[in-house]
C-alpha cells in the first residue's frame, strides 16, 4: 500500500554493525512512515562496550550513507550517538521512533523523559525481527559470531551436513592462490616468517587458529598457544618421525577426526564445529590430511578469528576470517562434489 507518510520526522537509533537485512527492514519502515528520518549511530566508545570486533563508526556511518544515497537521499540524515537516548527526549520536531521488540521499552522511557520536557510522546513503530534461514533472529552478533551472512544465510550449507565433499578440479586453481597475506621467511627457520605475521595480529583480541604441524609447533616454540590447532603428523605429505611430532600437552582439549586427502569429511566438520565453540585451547588431530581444513574452519568461526598456515618454501599465510574470506570459502565448497 502506498500513500503519503503519516509522520513528519522519524528517529532511528542503533549500532548498525555489519549493515544487514534486518537493519534495512528497520530503515525502510522509518522512510515509509515519515517525511524525514534521522539515523543516530552509536559512537566507537559506545559500540566497543557492546562487543569486540565492532566496525568503526566511520565504516558503519559510510554503509548507512550508501543505503541513504540509494533509497532516500533528500529525506534522511545520519548523526553520531554519544549517549543512550541521544536527542530523542528533547527533540521538538520528532513525532515518531522505530523500535525492535526489545528496544520498545527504551522508547517508552524516552517518552517519559519527553513528558518531563513538556513534549508530546513519540509514536513508537515496532518492527518485527527478521529471521534468518535457520529460524534464528538475524542480528549483528550472529554475523560477528560467524553463524550467518548479512542476508541471514548460513555460511555452512545444510546440504553439506553429513556429506563427504570431494575436491573438484575446477576448484584447484583457486585453492592454489593464497587467500590472505603471505609473510616470507626461510623454510629452515619458520619462526622468522611467523614473528613477522604475529607482529601484525592483535593476539589478545583474536581467535588464533593454526593449521599444520610446522605452524602449530612454531607457535608453541615462540610461547604462543593457538586457540585452535590442526595437526596430521605430516609435513609436505611426509610422515614426521617420532621425535618431530608436535607436543600437544599445552592444549586443554584434544579432538580427533578422520579426513583422507582431497576430501572434506563429516568427521572433520564435526571436529571443527566443536572446536569453534570451546573456550579453552583445543587441537584437532587429523587422521589423513588437514590441508583443506581452512575451508571448513572459516565457515564456523567468528569474524575476529585468524587462520595461519604454512606455504612450503615461502613462509606463513595469514587469513582473517572476515566476510570476504567466508564468502570465498563457501563459493569454493560449492564447486566440490557432494558424495
Amino acid at each position: 500500500m502506498g500513500g503519503a507518510p503519516q509522520f513528519q520526522l522519524c528517529l532511528v537509533g542503533g549500532t548498525f554493525d555489519r549493515l544487514h537485512a534486518g537493519h534495512r527492514l528497520l530503515l525502510n519502515a522509518a522512510v515509509r512512515s515519515a517525511n524525514r528520518v534521522e539515523i543516530h549511530v552509536t559512537s566507537d566508545a559506545m559500540a566497543d562496550q557492546k562487543s569486540v570486533n565492532m566496525q568503526s563508526f566511520e565504516t558503519r556511518r559510510d554503509e548507512l550513507l550508501n543505503w541513504v544515497e540509494l533509497h532516500a537521499p533528500q529525506r534522511v540524515s545520519v548523526h553520531e550517538l554519544t549517549d543512550r537516548h541521544g536527542p530523542a527526549p528533547s527533540h521538538s520536531s520528532a513525532d515518531c521512533i522505530v523500535a525492535t521488540p526489545e528496544t520498545t521499552g527504551e522508547c517508552e522511557r524516552i517518552n517519559l523523559k519527553r513528558e518531563e520536557h513538556g513534549l508530546p510522546p513519540l509514536h513508537i513503530i515496532e518492527v518485527a525481527h527478521m529471521l534468518d534461514v535457520g529460524g534464528g533472529i538475524l542480528s549483528s552478533s550472529r554475523i560477528r559470531n560467524g553463524v550467518v551472512d548479512m542476508d541471514g544465510h548460513p555460511w555452512f550449507s545444510p546440504d553439506w551436513e553429513g556429506a563427504v565433499l570431494k575436491m573438484h578440479e575446477r576448484a584447484e586453481p583457486e585453492l592454489k592462490t593464497p587467500m590472505g597475506t603471505l609473510y616470507k621467511g626461510p623454510e629452515a627457520t619458520p619462526e622468522v616468517a611467523m614473528l613477522s605475521a604475529l607482529d601484525e595480529i592483535q593476539t589478545d583480541e583474536t581467535i588464533l587458529i593454526a593449521v599444520g604441524d610446522v605452524t602449530v609447533s612454531t607457535l608453541l616454540d615462540l610461547d604462543v598457544l593457538p586457540d585452535i590447532g590442526f595437526v596430521d603428523g605430516q609435513t609436505k605429505r611426509q610422515a614426521l618421525g617420532e621425535d618431530q611430532q608436535v607436543n600437544l600437552s599445552a592444549f586443554t582439549h584434544v579432538l580427533h577426526a578422520s579426513n583422507p586427502a582431497g576430501v572434506l569429511t563429516p568427521s572433520l566438520q564435526r571436529a571443527v564445529a566443536q572446536a569453534a565453540v570451546l573456550e579453552e585451547p583445543v587441537v584437532v588431530v587429523v587422521d589423513g590430511e588437514e590441508d583443506l581444513a581452512p575451508l571448513f574452519v572459516h565457515l564456523h568461526v567468528p569474524l575476529h578469528a585468524v587462520v595461519l598456515y604454512g606455504q612450503p618454501g615461502e613462509g606463513v599465510v595469514v587469513q582473517p576470517s572476515n566476510l570476504a574470506t567466508k564468502a570465498r570459502c563457501r563459493r569454493l565448497l560449492e564447486l566440490f562434489e557432494v558424495m
